[in-house]
């Protein structure tokens, strides 16, 4: 089967990660059509030129996008963020933010499955500039807001019920193809919310309840945000898969990072029902763009992930195979110790990391069709 992937390479470091990714690809014996696209902070430096609306609808017809990094340090902060990264995820609806956590050694393997188009972002593209208040425009900056005076910045976090039950129950639906737990191998799914103080995560955490109803063989657990985020570093062997909202996720997968090795490590996938986005949580790194330096595993991981979401949609068991051999070779790659680049202590070159996983994916190819 042939999977058709849009390629953005973007700023930085990013085409250096994408290519290493299309070589593990290649390896595993998936065939793709690819199709490339000029898009990040050196596009818009040139023209101006930072989503078209015409490439949104090119978008709607591919399997997947795979991206490698993007910005640049002349372009103004939020100008790619909101008008790339958020417009791709609010126009295909990419509800879902995927991100794997696994350390080889460590006995950590789990996967957070958080909001990605509600709560406090859902405001960005669609508010004004000026200041809110209760959803009317107001010009004046010594407003009283609910006995706070003065100027007053107010960002709307919006949770509905559709958005956290199709969330909700594609976590319970990542739990069944797992292999449970590191510490005990029980199918977990854990909903972190803040349900003792706001309404939203009221609403989000009696939707999760209702849902596990439906998984009776899955086990369910619920915290707190500032309780989790102790618990996940101090018992990360606990967690299976975890449920969230959009800005307690985002806060709370960038300080897992830390439990697999740092962003080089730290792969996602900002999935929907029809459509993926796959890439590396790094960022662009201008300064090390080119010298072949950087760990491209984050990349990998996430190529790792477009498969087996490519794999479950199109019911392809070649890409899910293939998913599965690519995350063995790279648990197995740090296992050895062999071709890791400078974070994780090692002297290897980027190009050498890819080759060596590229070899070891052969290897276990050859194995699973032997």
């Amino acid at each position: 089967m042939t999977h058709r992937i849009g390629i953005i390479g973007g700023d930085g470091i990013g085409p250096d990660v994408i290519a290493e990714g299309l070589k593990v690809i290649g390896a595993a014996g998936v065939e793709l059509e690819t199709v490339g696209y000029d898009l990040g902070g050196a596009r818009y430096g040139r023209d101006g030129t930072v989503l078209p609306d015409e490439t949104i609808e090119e978008w709607r017809s591919l399997d997947a996008l795979y991206l490698g990094a993007v910005g640049t340090p002349e372009v103004p902060p939020g100008v790619i963020e909101r008008g790339l990264l958020l417009k791709m995820r609010f126009a295909l609806d990419l509800y879902v933010n995927l991100r794997p956590f696994a350390h080889p050694t460590d006995g950590i393997d789990f996967r957070v499955v958080r909001e990605n188009t509600e709560g406090l972002y859902h405001s960005l593209l669609r508010r004004s500039a000026n200041r809110l208040m209760n959803g009317r425009v107001s010009e004046d900056p010594e407003m009283d807001f609910d006995g706070i005076s003065g100027e007053v910045a107010w960002d709307p976090r919006p949770i509905s019920r559709a958005g956290s039950e199709r969330l909700v129950r594609l976590g319970f639906d990542y739990a069944q193809r797992r292999n449970g737990a590191p510490k005990d191998g029980i199918s977990r799914v854990t909903c972190v919310d803040k349900s003792n103080v706001t309404r939203g995560c009221q609403l989000f955490r009696k939707v999760f309840n209702e849902i596990s109803e439906e998984f009776p063989d899955i086990a369910n657990e619920a915290a707190f945000i500032d309780a989790f985020t102790m618990w996940m570093i101090r018992n990360p062997e606990w967690f299976d898969v975890i449920v969230t909202t959009n800005m307690f996720g985002d806060i709370a997968t960038d300080l897992g990072s830390v439990l697999q090795g740092g962003m080089g490590m730290a792969a996602s996938g900002n999935i929907g029902d029809e459509h993926g986005l796959f890439e590396p949580v790094h960022g662009s790194s201008p300064k090390h763009a080119g010298k072949g330096i950087v760990n491209p595993i984050a990349t990998l991981n996430s190529v790792q992930l477009m498969l087996e979401w490519l794999g479950m949609k199109r019911d392809d068991d070649d890409a899910l195979a293939a998913s599965d051999i690519i995350e063995r070779a790279i648990t197995d790659q740090l296992l050895s110790g062999d071709d890791l680049t400078y974070d994780l202590g090692g002297t290897a070159s980027t190009s050498d990391v890819g080759d060596s996983i590229v070899g070891r994916v052969r290897a276990l190819l050859a194995e699973h069709y032997s």
